[in-house]
């Protein structure tokens, strides 16, 4: 699968241009390691992890070998900044040997602490009682929201709406409902290999159409169309529609299979 760039669209391989926004997509290769399909422009494959640009082995312009390196003199350690001193014990130091006056001779008597009294604390103020009304005994009916219909039938279930799709022939105003139970619905005339499931022998200029002419593939609710490699090709809105390519039907798309615009289709749905 090629990813769009433009809206991440998976579309098939071989495609050219994305079959949701029509952007073209990029080319793609294969990786001559593992075979694996990878864009033109990739630098590694993104199955193998194989380099895909050539590389070039060299030492770089600016690489010194180590006998081009200058000579560098040999570090010499610096003086200590702080200079140790050795510390001498010395004998325990005596007040009375002192000669000088001590700095507070006031604080030599211990000072007594200072009790600071708390003031009494208020009363506590007085109990009040407070006397609660009487409660009924009589309950008070409560409203409840009236069942909606919905409820007292039980829940609906929920239906899954399925798209009607049909082909409107312009040139016979004929109405052709796409069949519901298929998920690849063959357009062309009788053959031996591929039965037709629209089978468009019976309108005029019938014989422009190829036996197996074209394929309407549904995913889910999207409705895709693709060319099977029919003579005179496949046309969306007067626009040829490469082979090998997908294009997601809108409604009001024109489809025409032959040129000349004498087989012509609309996609309608309901």
């Amino acid at each position: 699968m090629i990813v769009c760039p433009n809206c991440n669209h998976q579309n098939p391989n071989g495609a050219t241009q994305c079959e949701a926004c029509y952007t073209p997509l990029p080319m793609t290769t294969s990786c001559p390691n593992c075979g694996s399909s990878i864009q033109a422009d990739a630098s590694f494959c993104g199955q193998c992890g194989f380099n895909l640009k050539p590389t070039t082995q060299g030492t770089g312009a600016g690489t010194l070998s180590p006998a081009q390196l200058p000579d560098l003199p040999d570090l010499v350690s610096p003086d200590p900044l702080v200079v140790s001193e050795t510390v001498v014990n010395s004998p325990s130091f005596d007040p009375s040997l002192s000669t000088s006056p001590p700095l507070y001779p006031d604080l030599e008597s211990p000072v007594p602490a200072t009790v600071v009294s708390q003031p009494p604390a208020p009363p506590d103020p007085p109990e009040v009682s407070i006397s609660s009304p009487p409660i009924s005994s009589t309950p008070v009916p409560t409203s409840s929201p009236a069942p909606s219909p919905a409820m007292s039938t039980g829940a609906a279930k929920t239906q899954l709406q399925q798209q009607n799709a049909r082909l409107l022939h312009i040139q016979t105003n004929t109405t052709i409902e796409l069949p519901a139970n298929l998920s690849v619905i063959h357009m062309g005339k009788p053959n031996d290999q591929i039965p037709p499931d629209i089978d468009v022998s019976g309108f005029p200029n019938s014989e422009i159409v190829s036996r197996t002419h074209a394929d309407i593939r549904v995913e889910g609710d999207a409705f895709y169309i693709e060319d099977v490699g029919s003579s005179n090709g496949t046309y969306i809105n007067h626009n040829p529609l490469p082979s090998g390519n997908r294009h997601r039907l809108r409604p009001g798309d024109r489809i025409s299979l032959g040129k000349g615009d004498k087989m012509t289709f609309l996609f309608q749905v309901s």
